[in-house]
């Protein structure tokens, strides 16, 4: 029996005046070293191991943090220096960032709005104490690269094939999955289309990188607009189109000189073949703006810079399109032998593409090798690549009396012609270089991939002096297929669109690409084409311009879907993967041809509308225009930092033909516009 035990010890609570509890943290140490000596020896590692990754981890992420916290504070001196600047440069006008509010005013959505304020104007702006307000993208604090020579044309960064050291910025022709009749496939393969990374059935780009994000983070915030107030009928419309030029090409000019294209937020430049798209896509814009300093400059380059022998691949219908296009509309302007030596070079360098078993040609050739291929992926070349590149080849053999160039492009179209899988003259996207056959028959649309086939199927037509009787033949029937398998009305207002047709199942989807179609049906009709050709193109002028006007910002989305249903109450639904814009021309484009065809001032007014949605939501101050992600937010549009060189090649020069009065100015009984709005002379009957 044991004795029971001892107490040889007294327990006292203290407390302090303060009812502080006294916890006798020495006592509470002391435990927990016995504690921590009682753990097994690979315990104790284990737990020292996680605290030295702790204040590693710690460590490397101070320098993001203090990052940060500075870029906050620089962010906020330089909104206040550029606030200042503001008022030096416009006495008298009060900047959002002043005033009891201290906040920016939103700025104005949709149609007539006033012009945006350009350096280059001077005094001719009439500065008025109210009107409608146009926020200005402010200059983003970027911490980006930038090239110090703002004169000459930067050197290469890489020797090679410089369309695959851009990340993100070599087009992919790839072959999409046959579609099941189902509207949304995550397996989706990426290809692209006019510039435009896009999807089968929706048209997204990759989202942009860390440092994208981070540069357009600025102009983004509503807090960094500087809203000006002018009066709408300052500006003439015409010269509002040079200044709008003008402002572009100072970007490209400083940032991205002899490059393919301007990153305007980041002040820098994007290569996709190397051949200096934006300055080539741009000269016979700047001919027929009469910016005589700029096109002097841009022909320099061109005579002493410009090379095609050089390792590199690059995409036969953009580059034909834009480079071979440029080059030839450019010397039927000027007369220039310069530009009709250099795309001789060109089409020269480009003929290794059609060497396929079927001669349906590849969709990429290297035009230092003399060899060409298929994409990595595929053996398929899309529809529209294959069929819009004859306008340009048939008029390179013109000019240089040597038939191979017509020869090759006028074989691709008879085969066209023949092969089964059509659907009422609509056709397949794809086809395949080997075989010759249409591939992943049964959907048809008129937007990516297909565009541009029924395009050229009526300007080859033209430009031949209406006698091969083949293309008008097709496109006639292709008309009729659009009308009868396409065409729908929406249910709240009646408008009607195209939309796509998958394996007999119609999906209510059109592109902005799309809205070439009004101005080519209504070209067709002003060379003898049936009536209703136009009325259909009064239509879908319509609609395209509701695609615009129903957006928040005034521009419209790179894709929208039509409500079928009355009960919906609005006709346009954009999806949020479908939101951006990428300063296309098609609209504008239309509205060219209508307003040329009818003179109904209100597609000028339309015109003017848009031009006036890219001033507020995409001029960038330091120069350039960047595309944008969201048009349903006019607050936070999101600048994608890319201006496409179609901006500067199509949109500009539409909106000043549109606006001009001389009817004369590259007539259109005369001359016939290739899809990147190159024009080319119309050849002379032959005499019968």
């Amino acid at each position: 029996m044991y004795p029971p035990s001892r107490k040889d010890f007294i327990s006292l609570t203290l407390s302090d005046p303060h009812s502080h509890t006294y916890n006798n943290g020495k006592h509470r140490r002391q435990s927990c070293w016995r504690k921590w000596k009682q753990l097994s020896r690979l315990q104790r590692s284990l737990i020292l191991f996680l605290l030295a990754l702790l204040l590693i981890f710690g460590l490397l992420s101070y320098p993001s943090i203090a990052e940060q916290w500075r870029g906050l504070s620089d962010k906020e001196d330089w909104l206040e220096l550029n606030d200042r600047e503001m008022k030096d440069i416009l006495p008298g006008v009060e900047s959002v960032l002043d005033g009891a509010a201290g906040k920016a005013l939103p700025p104005v959505a949709g149609p007539h709005v006033g012009p945006a304020v350009d350096p280059d104007v001077g005094a001719d702006v009439v500065m008025k104490p109210r009107g409608p307000n146009i926020p200005m993208l402010a200059k983003p604090p970027t911490k980006t690269k930038i090239f110090s020579n703002k004169r000459g044309p930067p050197s290469l960064q890489k020797d090679g094939n410089i369309s695959e050291t851009v990340a993100g910025e070599k087009p992919a022709q790839e072959v999409v999955q046959e579609e099941e009749g189902e509207e949304e496939d995550k397996d989706k393969k990426i290809v692209s289309w006019r510039g435009a990374m896009i999807e089968a059935d929706q048209a997204t780009e990759p989202p942009p990188s860390a440092n994208v994000k981070e540069a357009a983070a600025a102009p983004a915030n509503p807090a960094d607009t500087v809203t000006v107030e002018v009066s709408a009928g300052a500006m003439d419309r015409l010269e509002a189109v040079r200044n709008a030029f003008r402002h572009a090409w100072k970007g490209y000019k400083e940032y991205a000189w002899g490059h393919d294209e301007l990153k305007p937020i980041s002040k820098s430049f994007g290569e996709w073949f190397g051949l200096g798209l934006t300055l080539i896509d741009s000269l016979d814009t700047m001919w027929i703006l009469g910016l005589k300093e700029e096109f002097a400059e841009a022909k320099d380059w061109v005579e002493k810079e410009l090379s095609f022998d050089k390792n590199v691949d690059v995409n036969l219908f953009e580059t034909t399109i834009r480079v071979l296009g440029g080059l030839l509309s450019t010397y039927h302007l000027t007369g220039d032998q310069l530009f009709l030596e250099k795309a001789k070079d060109l089409g020269s360098r480009m003929m290794p593409a059609f060497k396929t078993p079927s001669k349906i040609p590849f969709s990429d050739v290297n035009i230092g090798k003399g060899t060409a291929h298929p994409p990595r992926w595929t053996s398929d070349s899309t529809l529209a690549e294959v069929t819009s590149i004859q306008l340009e080849f048939r008029e390179l053999s013109r000019l240089t009396q040597d038939p191979q160039y017509q020869d090759v492009v006028n074989e691709v179209m008879k085969l066209v012609h023949k092969l089964p899988g059509k659907q009422d003259g609509l056709v397949p996207m794809f086809i395949n270089t080997n075989s010759g056959q249409f591939t992943h028959k049964g959907v048809f649309t008129l937007g990516a991939r297909a565009d541009s086939y029924y395009e050229y199927l009526l300007k080859q037509w033209i430009q031949g002096g209406k006698t091969e009787d083949d293309l008008l033949e097709d496109y006639m029937q292709a008309v009729e297929g659009v009308k009868k398998h396409l065409v729908k009305h929406t249910g709240p207002s009646k408008l009607t669109f195209v939309g796509e047709l998958s394996h007999n199942r119609f999906n209510p989807k059109m592109d902005h690409l799309v809205c070439f179609l009004p101005g080519t049906l209504a070209l067709g009709a002003h060379n003898g084409l049936p009536g209703d050709h136009m009325d259909l193109a009064v239509q879908l002028t319509e609609t395209c311009h509701q695609m615009y006007t129903q957006m928040e910002t005034g521009l419209s989305p790179e894709i929208v879907h039509f409500s079928l249903q009355a009960s919906d109450g609005r006709d346009v639904i954009v999806k949020p993967a479908d939101r951006h814009n990428l300063l296309r021309p098609e609209t504008v484009e239309s509205l060219f041809y209508m307003y040329r065809f009818t003179k109904d001032t209100k597609y000028r007014d339309w015109g003017w509308d848009i031009l006036q949605s890219f001033n507020n939501y995409t001029k960038v101050p330091g120069g350039g225009y960047t595309s944008i992600n969201n048009v349903r937010d006019p607050v936070n549009p999101g600048p994608r930092d890319k201006m496409e060189s179609f901006f500067l090649g199509e949109t500009l020069k539409y909106l000043y033909l549109l606006f001009s009065d001389d009817m004369e100015l590259l007539s259109l009984d005369k001359y016939v516009f290739n899809t990147e709005a190159h024009a080319l002379p119309i050849w002379p009957s032959p005499p019968k």
